[in-house]
């Protein structure tokens, strides 16, 4: 920056980086000159800090705006035992949902293992509710009645599969129930099931229950045959890849039956993957009563996030 005044030429120490700055005065600046320079200087030092007033203040705003988008609230969940009725048998259940999350939102029924309905149905239900689903774990068996051995559990479960509408009318009666909580969007209603769980809504599905969605994990796959006339909902199946249970032969004839009716569903696989991979408690259980079940962390997490964005699908 340069001013003259009565031949008189000043440099300023403007110059670019690297070069030095230098002062040529021919004569001493008088009084007016002085003046002058100080003014623009003074100028020069008001605009500056007014640019970095207005700087700090952007940054502030910005960041007390990020803080309260990236401010998230712990789930406040509400559980709740209850009772319900249908097929002329009393059945407890367990409901459970976030109270910081406001209004209507998507509901899932949660169907438990040949075990019965207890803490493991129960756990997936709260995990649910903090995904902010309002969530049942539903009681095929009625009467809250658990097995603690294969052997009474085989009892307790082999009647739904030899009659799949005595299990329709228990888990129809699981949804009207549900359905009086206003939280539940009554146009986003899904289910899943973990092995008898996931063969019981795989058949909720196929015979022809409204429903938005159904997640199978590690359930089998062919109680029920696939109808085109019947079938409304998507499909996800979570599939051990060494589930003796569920044989390759068994998974092969479901989705040669799901392409001839066009269904619309998802066949994940998960590499050596067994029987009840899904539950922390399958090794103990399958060591201490010899049968092939065992938990798999990896399948575990990976069948749990393909859950997620399958329902972030359907609910869209």
């Amino acid at each position: 920056m340069y001013w003259l005044r009565n031949e008189q030429k000043v440099q300023v120490c403007d110059l670019p980086a690297g070069r030095q700055a230098q002062v040529t005065m021919h004569k001493e600046p008088n009084a007016e000159n002085k003046k002058l320079l100080f003014k623009n200087n003074h100028m020069k030092k008001i605009r500056l800090y007014a640019a970095a007033t207005f700087v700090a203040a952007i940054s502030f705003t910005s960041c007390k705006n990020d803080d309260k988008n990236t401010e998230m609230k712990e789930p406040k969940l509400k559980e709740e035992n209850i009772t319900y009725t249908g097929d002329s048998i009393t059945m407890n259940g367990y409901v459970v949902y976030d109270e910081n999350v406001e209004g209507a939102r998507p509901a899932v029924l949660v169907v438990h293992e040949w075990w019965g309905m207890n803490d493991y149905a129960k756990m997936r239900a709260r995990e649910l509710a903090k995904l902010g689903y309002i969530a049942m774990a539903l009681d095929m068996y009625g009467d809250g009645k658990q097995a603690d051995n294969p052997d009474s559990a085989g009892k307790l479960a082999t009647p739904f599969y030899m009659d799949p509408q005595m299990a329709k009318s228990r888990f129809d009666a699981a949804v009207t129930k549900l359905k009086t909580y206003s939280q539940v969007d009554a146009t986003k209603v899904a289910a899943i099931g973990y092995c008898f769980g996931g063969a019981m809504v795989l058949n909720m599905a196929k015979l022809g229950n409204d429903l938005a969605g159904v997640v199978s994990f590690h359930g089998n796959l062919n109680v029920v045959p696939a109808d085109k006339n019947l079938l409304k909902s998507q499909v996800l199946v979570c599939h051990g890849g060494a589930d003796p249970f569920v044989p390759q032969a068994e998974a092969d004839q479901f989705k040669k039956q799901m392409d001839s009716i066009g269904a619309k569903y998802t066949f994940k696989e998960y590499a050596g993957a067994s029987h009840a991979f899904t539950n922390p408690n399958a090794t103990a259980m399958g060591e201490k009563f010899k049968i092939p079940i065992k938990y798999d962390a990896a399948a575990d997490s990976a069948s749990w996030k393909d859950m997620k964005q399958f329902f972030n699908s359907i609910f869209k």
